[in-house]
């Protein structure tokens, strides 16, 4: 066999298998109109050669479209899940080479039956591959197998169910979150002998498998590390933030000793303004999540730290895999862990232009 260049071209083939161009591309391409026996001989100098077709190229060259689904929980502009669409958007535009559209529908994360009703109306409109902000395993349960019924491909952002495996998941260690908030929690705490979490709540609902999962790292940690603290909590109301300071003035009336809470969710900033609001300058609070109002109440002081988790590369990543998948043929990594990042005053200008 004659020398061949570094990078083997389908013109290369065409030459070693005396074929022409268009009958390699046609047996690359698995179409008809080729004879048996030049695509035998096509097939083993392919075989030999261990060729390996430039799914870029072929992927820009086919015209195809894919339609991708979003299915994300409800939010105002400005929330965490904006971060998350932005990403989105971005990586719409990184592809749109490859005749990809996005189409995202959005359920009340409150509501169980919303996300699976809104769930089965995306797999009728056959999509091909799905991103996916999960809810509790049961009702989970019901979308993703549907998804995998029809063969769709899905990704998990946000948070994971391992016992329902996606193509690949998106986000935080959230049982890990947990862990290092309390850790980061009692370093301020000290030997303060009971803290708070302050949840968002609707009809005993948090709304969040990330939340829910935060919160037992939490309680792991405090249990191996400080067993005898006791652990408080305030349940806000999801739905009407006009009781909030009602029910905080009612707290801490009746809880004057605590002086260290978090929260699990992005709405920080709640919290953050009460304490302003109300003077209390001694409290310490850690929260999550770079929204614009939480930076605010971490320069003011109201917020000892905020831990961030990438929203954006969450969005972004989860179309990158659908791509990489569906387009380019590449294996996808099935766990992608967002860094558990605490900023401090003194840091989010090295980490947010906000």
């Amino acid at each position: 066999m004659n020398k061949l260049p570094e990078r083997i071209r389908i013109k290369d083939i065409a030459r070693l298998a005396d074929v022409s161009v268009g009958t390699v591309d046609r047996v690359l391409h698995g179409r008809s109109g080729v004879s048996e026996s030049s695509r035998k001989r096509v097939e083993e100098i392919l075989k030999q050669l261990d060729y390996q077709p430039n799914m870029y190229a072929s992927a820009l060259a086919s015209n195809k479209k894919y339609i991708f689904a979003c299915l994300l929980p409800t939010h105002l502009e400005g929330e965490y899940w904006t971060a998350v669409e932005k990403g989105i958007n971005e990586a719409l535009r990184t592809y749109s080479d490859f005749n990809i559209s996005i189409k995202t529908t959005y359920y009340d994360p409150y509501d169980y039956q919303s996300f699976v009703s809104n769930g089965m109306a995306i797999i009728e409109q056959k999509p091909d591959g799905m991103i996916v902000a999960p809810t509790v395993y049961e009702y989970t349960k019901q979308l993703v197998d549907e998804l995998s019924q029809n063969n769709i491909p899905y990704i998990y952002i946000d948070s994971c169910i391992k016992d329902l495996p996606p193509l690949a998941f998106y986000g935080q260690n959230s049982h890990q979150s947990g862990y290092f908030a309390a850790r980061m929690l009692m370093l301020l705490a000290q030997n303060e002998k009971e803290i708070v979490i302050f949840r968002k709540i609707h009809d005993g609902i948090v709304g969040s498998n990330q939340q829910e999962n935060r919160e037992k790292g939490f309680r792991q940690y405090m249990q191996e590390h400080h067993p005898d603290c006791v652990i408080r909590a305030l349940d806000l109301r999801a739905e009407s933030n006009d009781e909030d300071t009602l029910m905080l003035n009612e707290f801490f009336q009746n809880n004057p000793k605590i002086n260290s809470g978090i929260t699990f969710n992005s709405k920080a900033y709640i919290m953050g303004q009460y304490l302003q609001d109300s003077q209390k300058t001694n409290f310490n609070l850690i929260g999550y999540d770079l929204l614009e109002p939480n930076v605010k109440c971490l320069r003011e002081g109201s917020i000892n730290f905020l831990i961030a988790q990438q929203p954006e590369l969450q969005g972004y990543d989860g179309i990158k895999a659908l791509c990489d998948h569906l387009i380019f043929k590449k294996e996808v990594n099935c766990t992608n862990y967002m860094p558990i990042d605490l900023l401090s005053v003194e840091t989010i200008d090295y980490y947010s232009n906000k």
